[in-house]
């Protein structure tokens, strides 16, 4: 297939089956970051700026605003390009720097927030208030807010018509949470098509989506920090089960499914699928469970993929694999080498 421009590479992403012989299930991956900005992102990304066009509120040669750690970033450079618009990404020290490169070498003007903050503490108040700050004084300036706006959650219904074509019954969904957007949007979209699909949200340790006391984490792009507030764009009520993921156990599951499978994820997508396979072994799912590979580990060499930069912050636990080989055996890995269901038609 002949294709016209980047965006039109956006989607139809395959899937991997990863069979789980005693339980009777599969861990169906859904390779998100094979879209040409790395990420499930660019699906909302593009959304959000075609909304944002619609409504008057970005007029053509405008300039979009926006907080990011990096995902978002590139989704909105890729669009501010295809509508000939300047973008302005708003990051911090947390971002991983293959992302800010990334989004530098798309045409993204990239500003750092101020202040003196830990290796560990996501900066996203101060990310935020920037930004609003930035599009406020910027003629032709919008803040796309990801956290608040309603066209983040309303970028995903693709991804659930191709998750239920490439499919067909999905018994469980088990997605990262930040924003909002993508659990809301996936989880809306699969319980329509079917009420009883059990969708589980997984946050990381440290994050206060769940109620749960806020410290600071490592896993970028995911979750809400202490002192931030939770977006609106998230709907509780689509949500089954909300859970949390040390980044230990995050980190080493990304490596061992890159040492496992030859699949680089990143370490929110360690996270979810240490919980899929955690809720596969102890009942509370099976059948077909469907999972996004968010983005890949490829943004994260110096970090997630580092074991030096691992041992110095602790964050190593040959226990994590044990737990993991238990759960694939040799027997269980050796029936379930990656297939493709199905292939993305670029």
């Amino acid at each position: 297939m002949i294709l016209n421009k980047v965006t039109d590479l956006i989607g139809n992403t395959p899937v991997l089956s990863i069979s789980i012989p005693a339980k009777h299930s599969k861990l169906l991956l859904k390779i998100e970051k094979n879209n040409p900005g790395g990420s499930i992102k660019d699906r909302m990304a593009r959304n959000m700026v075609i909304a944002a066009l619609k409504a008057g509120r970005l007029k053509p040669g405008g300039v979009v605003v926006e907080s990011s750690s990096g995902n978002t970033g590139c989704g909105l450079a890729i669009a501010a390009i295809e509508f000939g618009l300047r973008f302005i990404a708003v990051v911090d020290h947390h971002a991983a720097q293959d992302k800010i490169a990334v989004m530098r070498a798309l045409g993204a003007e990239i500003r750092y927030v101020e202040g003196n903050f830990r290796e560990d503490e996501v900066a996203v108040v101060e990310r935020q208030r920037l930004a609003a700050e930035l599009a406020s004084q910027i003629p032709g300036a919008v803040f796309m807010n990801q956290s608040d706006n309603a066209a983040n959650a309303g970028g995903y219904s693709d991804f659930v018509r191709e998750v239920i074509e490439e499919v067909g019954g999905v018994d469980a969904y088990v997605g990262c949470v930040g924003t909002g957007g993508s659990m809301t949007g996936i989880a809306r979209g699969l319980k329509v098509h079917n009420p009883h699909t059990k969708t589980i949200a997984v946050e990381p340790a440290g994050s206060i989506v769940f109620g749960q006391p806020g410290h600071p984490y490592y896993q970028s792009g995911t979750g809400t920090p202490a002192g931030d507030t939770v977006g609106l764009v998230l709907d509780y009520s689509c949500i089954d089960l909300g859970v949390q993921v040390s980044d230990t156990q995050a980190f080493e599951t990304a490596r061992y499914i890159a040492q496992r499978t030859g699949l680089l994820v990143g370490g929110s997508t360690g996270g979810v699928i240490y919980k899929a396979l955690e809720f596969i072994h102890s009942g509370l799912i099976g059948g077909n469970v469907v999972a996004a590979v968010a983005d890949g580990g490829e943004k994260y060499l110096h970090t997630v993929y580092n074991e030096s930069w691992l041992q110095e912050r602790n964050l190593l636990d040959p226990q994590i694999w044990a737990q993991l080989d238990d759960w694939l055996s040799p027997d269980e890995i050796e029936d379930a080498q990656p297939t493709l269901l199905q292939r993305s038609a670029a």
